[in-house]
């Protein structure tokens, strides 16, 4: 395999061009690989995935179209100390945010110490006032966080936004790991891997961890999803059925004398803790949006009451505001003491004078974003773009400043993956999924996202990215 040309952390190679210690045995494994073993592994691995209705939604002109995310067989690999490292970053950073949420909600002690602008906040349209006094079971407002990380030098890495929403992607980590195994059992035989397929009942814990003091007795789970129109809904049947939690949609539950039921083919159900995969909005018509179909009306109020646990609660699209994420090193010393271990992504803030005015004279070597973006969507790559499409981008920085934020191009790490041309490197981008309830819980892996396209640093599914089965190997 040829060393990765320019200046980025190559995971496999060291700087010397010899292999490093976590990808000794995959470059074995590698050079008794032929060209027709990796073909029939790409087209067993599609054949896993169309069978499982892996599928996710590209929107574009006219009805969304249903594709399958390209994925690669070769792993990326992490030693037990390189995971234990980013863990430790991981659960202080859940921690805080967690903590901050709590704040912001109540007293508003960071805004009134000026750590963080009270402006951003309160007019901030994820901030959701109907939650202020709010006490969640356990005091936890994002329950299922994913934290996206960029790595740029063997102990160098950035958290590049945070999730705290409705996180997506977990389907697929499992799903990678299980079309591994299948195709490679002897690989996995050389290695001590760390087992990601124990998440949903990990995630179940979690969920009986927060039912609300009202709960008598085991805690009956839902999964509220939008139906089968929603991008994510394989996502959602397949984290219900390994659960064993009822699937419901929202005119599958109603609220009756003050408690939430679900309807069943006997008697109507209680029900404890609702996972819900719908946004803030359209949870409830009664106190959000009055024309939503999706929500169960009602809803907020039996939450209100510490009746019912919403996992993720409402509200905590505040903490991942990208607005947001250049105050989470402050956020993170407020709460916890300590300086931050994983390091924030030098950021500009287009809505400060300053800040813009050096943005919009550099626009051709940042990465600009929405602040309310996500998916790959409404961002600019300025080392990638064409003079056309940087011109329209200052155009829109200049009508709507606080729409944005921009940050430099980071050389992205990258991995030995398989194309047209043979094994070559690319980048990519690692989604750990973090549970927080009771206690802590870090998958150990997680999400890999790998640009595909020679040079290209976006690797979305939406943008054409694919993903790849993560291993965090045991001491």
């Amino acid at each position: 395999m040829g060393r990765l040309a320019g200046s980025f952390f190559n995971e496999m190679l060291g700087k010397s061009g010899d292999v490093r210690a976590p990808y000794a045995r995959i470059e074995d494994w590698l050079k008794q690989l032929g060209r027709a073993d990796v073909r029939r592994a790409l087209e067993d691995a599609e054949a896993i995935f169309r069978r499982q209705g892996i599928t996710f939604a590209v929107y574009g002109q006219g009805e969304a179209a249903e594709r399958l995310i390209p994925f690669d067989i070769i792993p990326r690999v992490f030693s037990a100390a390189e995971w234990r490292r980013l863990s430790a970053g991981i659960e202080q950073r859940v921690r805080a945010l967690n903590a901050f949420l709590h704040d912001i909600y109540h007293r508003q002690e960071i805004l009134r110490a000026g750590r963080v602008p009270k402006d951003i906040i309160i007019q901030n349209a994820a901030f959701v006032p109907e939650m202020t006094g709010v006490d969640p079971a356990r005091g936890i407002y994002s329950h299922i966080i994913g934290i996206d990380i960029v790595r740029v030098a063997e102990n160098e890495s950035y958290v590049l936004e945070d999730n705290c929403r409705t996180p997506s992607g977990v389907s697929y980590m499992l799903e990678d790991r299980e079309a591994m195994m299948h195709l490679f059992p002897d690989l996995f035989a050389r290695h001590r891997v760390a087992p990601v397929e124990n998440y949903p009942a990990m995630l179940r814990k979690t969920l009986e961890s927060v039912a609300p003091p009202a709960c008598k007795g085991d805690p009956v789970i839902v999964l509220l999803t939008p139906g089968i129109h929603n991008s994510a809904f394989f996502e959602h049947a397949f984290l219900a059925d390994e659960m064993g939690v009822e699937l419901c949609e929202g005119n599958d539950l109603f609220v009756l004398d003050g408690y939430l039921y679900m309807r069943t083919t006997q008697a109507p159900q209680r029900v404890d803790v609702v996972y819900r995969r719908i946004d803030d909005s359209y949870l409830d018509p009664l106190t959000f949006r009055p024309d939503s179909a999706l929500g169960v009306p009602g809803i907020f109020d039996v939450y209100r009451a510490g009746r019912v646990t919403l996992v993720n609660a409402p509200g905590t699209g505040i903490a991942d505001d990208k607005s947001i994420y250049t105050y989470i090193p402050d956020v993170i010393q407020f709460y916890t003491g300590e300086k931050p271990i994983l390091k924030n992504v030098p950021t500009w803030r287009c809505a400060e004078p300053k800040g813009l005015s050096y943005v919009l004279d550099h626009l051709s070597e940042l990465v600009v974003k929405e602040v309310h973006g996500s998916g790959g969507y409404g961002m600019l790559v300025g080392p990638t773009a064409s003079k056309k499409e940087i011109a329209a981008f200052r155009a829109k920085l200049k009508a709507k400043p606080d729409n944005y934020i921009a940050q430099p191009t980071l050389a992205l790490s990258a991995v030995p993956t398989f194309t047209a041309s043979g094994v070559a490197p690319r980048h990519v981008d690692l989604r750990p999924f973090v549970l927080s309830g009771d206690q802590v819980r870090i998958t150990p892996g997680g999400l890999t996202r790998v640009a595909l396209k020679k040079g290209s640093l976006v690797v979305n599914s939406s943008q054409g990215g694919g993903t790849k089965d993560t291993w965090v190997l045991e001491d």
